[in-house]
């Protein structure tokens, strides 16, 4: 494509209008409403929903809202003028505002209920009302359902208000959360990984809440105080935003029953996900029982990918419940996430989160959810036993599907053909026993270098004669020669097996210790460090300047480890 085309696709939408006119609302023309809701939106206390796929809700918008940044990247795929993001009545929008909205755009916004399921195990104690009919999108409000340059998007407010669901918290969302999800998930499509998207960033000149967050230097493991904090609008992008969670609900009440529509409110939402994320792949003349089977494949398949290739950049989860898996196979709800420095493969930074979300635990997790998506399919199945068995047949394959995706992903970080358990499995010992920084290591390994010196830049501790009591030195030398011995039998030249390996393994991955300063700039209004932040994590694999080379693509400062906010941190947002 021309750069004159590019151009012109990018400046195709430059007002508000212009983009209004590309309304679709399909979720809402397709499933039920709550019959309990109100028309108008005015919706925000918490409540018990029994039945329904959505409630209509009205945002709450954020007082004074001023721009900090949008996704220009983002922006130019769909069309959007880059001007568009400071216009006033886009802002009126994006910061909760939808009284103004031009047609056919909608004045009012929808809030979903799904349930909870912890590693595969199904609560609604959560829920205020014990029942599960009160769980579900707390502070996040779709407010824009839309086709734009033949892609489908909605577009959902994080921080948007109340709803019924928002189990007595203000739903709102504070600008230090914002800021990290803002620049997560256009890091996380830099780096090759299925993700919602991000749009555009707002943050409240003068309203402020409460929250218990880190005080300057504490190493404490919860939060040990509170604080005010400027209230933001984050607004993220996706095909649907229809979770695990959601199937589950429903799946749950047809499965017991709970309403005489149960069992159509299930296939209603089941065959609108197929329609919204799998439309590609599912042929729509086949029969329901043969739909949800490829259904059941093909998110088999999206899952293994997407957390073989979170380990692969070094991400973790941190809250993989069935509520934070999105049913269309991205990453969603960028909650309390982090990015691996010292590689440990129990690396989890949320410090209510516990070994079974971990770093190298994310398969089991992953697996779990799979259950649980399976599980919410079953009573479509449950007329057809033999589809039944079908059915078990995949889900049983889940482990051997997710280890075949983690082996390929090893192998292509290591620059191998086929992955070599031995090999992987002195490395992962050294690794843990040196440590290591988890990206410099294996970028630094991309560049097959000829000693084991240069991977030396990426090691927490320095080997010397009097500190190296484990031989960890000669260990290494003889991993390296083994490694080196292994990439280079083949046909491929040293720089075809580099070219491969940086390809898979990111120069830069999102710090704490980078992103922590610029919310807190942001705080005190100045933006500039977020912006310098965008720059560089939307060229993950890029070399880019010896300046942001040496402020990026560093070690976790000693300083930091074990610090509050930095280290780890508490859901609170």
């Amino acid at each position: 494509m021309t750069q004159a085309k590019d151009q012109e696709i990018s400046a195709s939408i430059t007002t508000l209008n212009a983009l209004a006119a590309c309304a679709s609302y399909s979720f809402l023309d397709v499933l039920n409403c709550d019959p309990d809701a109100t028309e108008e939106g005015v919706d925000h206390a918490p409540r018990q929903v029994f039945t329904g796929h959505f409630v209509p809700v009205k945002p709450t918008p954020i007082q004074n809202p001023e721009y900090i940044a949008h996704s220009p990247s983002f922006f130019a795929e769909l069309g959007l003028a880059d001007s568009l993001a400071q216009s006033d009545d886009f802002m009126r929008v994006f910061s909760g505002n939808l009284s103004q909205a031009p047609e056919p755009m909608q004045k009012v916004g929808w809030a979903c209920g799904y349930a909870l399921s912890i590693f595969g195990t199904e609560y609604t104690q959560q829920c205020p009302f014990r029942t599960g009919n009160g769980y579900g999108d707390g502070r996040a409000i779709s407010v824009f359902e839309a086709v734009i340059n033949g892609q489908r998007w909605e577009m959902q407010l994080k921080g948007g208000g109340r709803t019924p669901y928002c189990r007595g918290a203000d739903g709102r969302a504070v600008l230090r959360s914002s800021v990290r999800e803002f620049l997560a998930q256009e890091h996380m499509h830099a780096l090759g990984v299925p993700t919602s998207r991000s749009l555009c960033l707002y943050v409240s000149k003068t309203e402020k809440v409460q929250r218990p967050w880190y005080s300057a230097g504490s190493y404490a493991k919860d939060p040990d105080r509170y604080f005010l904090e400027p209230v933001a609008i984050s607004t993220r992008v996706a095909p649907s935003f229809i979770r695990v969670g959601q199937l589950e609900l429903f799946g749950r009440r047809a499965r017991n029953q709970a309403h005489p529509r149960a069992m159509e409110e299930l296939e209603k939402l089941v065959l609108h996900l197929m329609d919204r994320e799998y439309g590609e792949v599912i042929d729509t003349t086949r029969s329901l029982e043969e739909k949800v089977l490829v259904l059941a494949g093909e998110f088999c398949g999206r899952l293994t990918s997407l957390v073989a290739n979170w380990i692969r950049v070094g991400y973790c989860q941190g809250n993989f419940n069935s509520d934070n898996c999105a049913a269309g196979g991205f990453t969603l709800d960028y909650g309390p996430f982090g990015f691996c420095e010292a590689f440990n493969p129990y690396f989890q930074p949320w410090t209510g989160g516990g070994q079974h979300f971990a770093f190298l635990n994310q398969p089991i997790a992953a697996e779990r959810n799979f259950q649980m998506f399976c599980a919410a399919l079953r009573p479509l199945l449950s007329a057809q036993p033999a589809f039944i068995q079908q059915l078990d047949k995949i889900q049983a394959n889940f482990p051997r599907v997710m280890q075949a995706a983690m082996e390929t992903m090893w192998a292509a970080k290591l620059g191998l053909v086929v992955f070599n358990a031995e090999l992987f499995n002195e490395l992962i010992t050294l690794m843990m026993q040196t440590p290591v920084d988890y990206t410099l290591f294996f970028r630094e390994l991309s560049t097959v270098p000829n000693d084991i010196e240069p991977l030396t830049k990426s090691f927490y501790t320095e080997l010397t004669a009097e500190t190296d009591n484990e031989g960890l030195h000669t260990r290494w030398a003889e991993w390296f020669i083994k490694w080196k011995s292994l990439i280079t039998s083949g046909p491929r030249s040293t720089e075809e097996i580099s070219i491969q390996m940086q390809r898979a393994n990111p120069k830069y991955i999102m710090r704490e210790g980078n992103v922590v300063p610029a919310y807190q700039h942001a705080a005190r209004g100045q933006y500039a460090l977020i912006k310098e932040l965008q720059g560089v994590l939307t060229q993950p694999y890029a070399e880019q300047s010896q300046e942001i080379e040496e402020q990026y693509y560093r070690l976790k400062p000693a300083e930091l480890f074990g610090l509050g906010g930095f280290s780890h941190y508490s859901c609170s947002s």
